[in-house]
């Protein structure tokens, strides 16, 4: 069993980054410059935030971070969005998810520009991601394939199964890895809260995506030897045992499941970090394209 160590392929990200971001300022051309909004104060999204924050700040990116209560009207946003949309020195936007009720989320994602959504959740680089021409991919799932890359991790011709279908890994990941690409090229199959015999289809799978948002759900009988396992799922759980009152856990029980496999993602230190590291790619390409 091998560790997927998202922490050290982030890094390796980034320092390759701060190389190329070095290289501008050298020429006296203009750095990227990430717009990250903040709406209330979730503890979540503010860790989040503050990550991101500070990843640009070591790469040498510009950033600017914009707050709203969590009662802010949905106009006000909106019209926040537009000016940032206008601004020229503002190469990449990303709105922290989730928002508060009174704020639709789509209308949110469809008013940042498609060339500024760094996040890749406009509809325009989704249809794009989906015909395979050039898009920035949800942060995500792009984390994930920049893992698989790295450890030159073998997809071709192996059964994927995805456990879960939100816009925002499940059903762009199923559709990456089943592109004709280096990191695709496999039989996918998406699963479900209405999936029958899920249990059975995991048995069956070679990579496993766990990306349903329910702590340490697959379990060591769902998985068959030599599995591939990538964790997206990071829920906080009451300890009362840890310090901040809280445990970190992924969508995988990892004690069990992680000796059957060949390969899989820790929580935390797997696949979110990849997410800031692929974020910053993005960001990069929306500065210099």
């Amino acid at each position: 069993m091998q560790i997927l160590d998202g922490k050290l392929v982030a890094q390796a990200v980034k320092n390759d980054l701060k190389i190329k971001v070095d290289a501008l300022k050298e020429k006296g051309k203009k750095t990227p410059h990430l717009a990250a909004v903040l709406v209330g104060n979730n503890g979540a999204s503010e860790t989040y935030v503050a990550s991101k924050v500070k990843t640009c700040v070591e790469i040498g990116y510009q950033s600017t971070l914009i707050r709203f209560d969590a009662d802010v009207e949905e106009h006000v946003l909106l019209q926040k969005i537009q000016e940032l949309n206008a601004d020229d020195n503002i190469d990449g936007i990303l709105v922290q998810l989730p928002l508060p009720k009174q704020v639709a989320e789509e209308k949110v994602i469809t008013t940042i520009a498609a060339e500024k959504d760094v996040d890749g959740f406009h509809p325009a680089n989704i249809g794009k991601m989906i015909q395979g021409q050039p898009a920035y991919i949800p942060a995500t799932p792009y984390g994930i394939l920049l893992l698989l890359e790295h450890y030159k991790i073998e997809t071709k011709g192996k059964h994927a199964v995805v456990i879960g279908r939100s816009n925002i890994v499940g059903r762009p990941i199923s559709i990456l890895l089943s592109q004709n690409t280096p990191t695709g090229n496999c039989t996918v199959t998406l699963c479900h809260s209405h999936t029958r015999n899920l249990e059975a289809i995991c048995l069956q799978a070679d990579i496993i995506v766990a990306a349903l948002g329910k702590p340490e759900f697959l379990t060591a009988d769902m998985v068959k030897e030599g599995a591939i396992v990538i964790d997206v799922g990071i829920t906080r759980v009451e300890d009362k045992t840890k310090k901040k009152g809280y445990a970190i856990k992924g969508d995988v029980h990892f004690e069990t499941v992680a000796p059957k496999c060949s390969y899989i993602t820790p929580v935390p230190g797997g696949v979110g970090a990849m997410t800031i590291a692929a974020l910053m790619q993005n960001t990069y390409l929306a500065a210099t394209q």
